[in-house]
């Protein structure tokens, strides 16, 4: 099988478009720079029309969507990220007969006000509805807090993890997260790939161990063999001032959206996942990244 994915050197896109390969798929990706065999030169912010897809199409079997912002900007809107070129992509889809689409979308946007949740949510719908009339079997993966090798947000945890005092958002110490390892959504990509009985609809991702950020830091912590840290619960100014710090220099994944998705619980039932992958998922707390790694990413 030939297998889109748009997204496929970030963070999920890499770890998908790698099991694929594994799987014996055979991969195309998209790039908005300069591109190399096997990639199309792809514009999230500009390609808004179906035509502009059509092409990129050719002899594709199944498409996955691994694309996704977390500030909203001039450059990269998410209005034209998350939700009008997806909505091209998926229409293309559906003239090219190209029926297998996989969106990576996210855990508990169902009912969100920021324009992250909103954009997400109305790709996510668009997917369903086409699926719905029969243009497409479209599923929808929504992942809790993803962690893993290369991870932007696994970075910052791992960072954390190494520090006797937590400073943390009142947040992160009582809203619930259920971590899923990257490759445990990867192999779920996979999987939905190669089932006979093509799965459809919305589908939680999410890992075995449901608990607050601060204790999942904290179980990182234990597993490399550290006490428990202080924790603190930060102002809630200085949380609020630190989230648009965090937008002006977007050093980290931290910022207002990100404010706003750790403002509410990310659980859910971890069922339909193990029934996909035919096994219980990992749990990403029990395999923290290499110490040796860490520092040398710090340096």
């Amino acid at each position: 099988m030939k297998v889109l994915v748009c997204g496929h050197r970030g963070f999920i896109g890499a770890h998908i478009a790698r099991a694929l390969r594994q799987a014996g798929h055979e991969v195309a990706g998209t790039t908005s720079t300069q591109p190399g065999s096997g990639e199309h030169l792809v514009d999230f912010s500009r390609d808004t029309t179906p035509g502009a897809w059509l092409p990129r199409l050719d002899g594709v079997d199944a498409v996955v969507n691994a694309v996704g912002v977390l500030r909203d900007s001039a450059r990269r809107p998410m209005s034209a990220v998350h939700l009008l070129t997806p909505m091209a992509l998926f229409t293309a889809c559906a003239q090219a007969g190209v029926r297998r689409v996989i969106q990576i979308s996210a855990l508990g946007i169902d009912h969100g006000t920021t324009p992250y949740a909103r954009t997400k949510c109305a790709a996510d719908r668009h997917l369903i509805e086409r699926t719905q009339a029969g243009q497409l079997d479209g599923l929808v993966l929504r992942p809790s807090v993803v962690y893993g090798p290369g991870g932007a947000s696994a970075t910052l945890f791992d960072r954390l993890s190494l520090l006797p005092w937590l400073p943390l958002p009142k947040a992160a110490l009582t809203s619930r997260i259920q971590p899923v390892h990257v490759e445990d959504l990867a192999a779920a990509v996979v999987a939905a790939l190669s089932s006979s009985a093509v799965p459809k609809g919305v589908l939680p991702v999410v890992g075995p161990q449901v608990s607050s950020l601060s204790a999942f830091i904290q179980r990182l912590r234990a597993a490399r063999g550290h006490a428990p840290a202080r924790v603190m619960a930060l102002p809630e100014r200085l949380t609020i001032a630190s989230a648009a710090w965090g937008d002006r220099f977007p050093i980290t994944p931290w910022g207002q959206q990100t404010l706003a998705l750790l403002g509410t619980d990310n659980t859910a039932d971890a069922t339909p996942l193990r029934d996909l992958l035919g096994r219980e998922p990992r749990d990403p707390a029990s395999e923290p990244a290499p110490l040796a790694t860490l520092r040398t990413r710090t340096a």
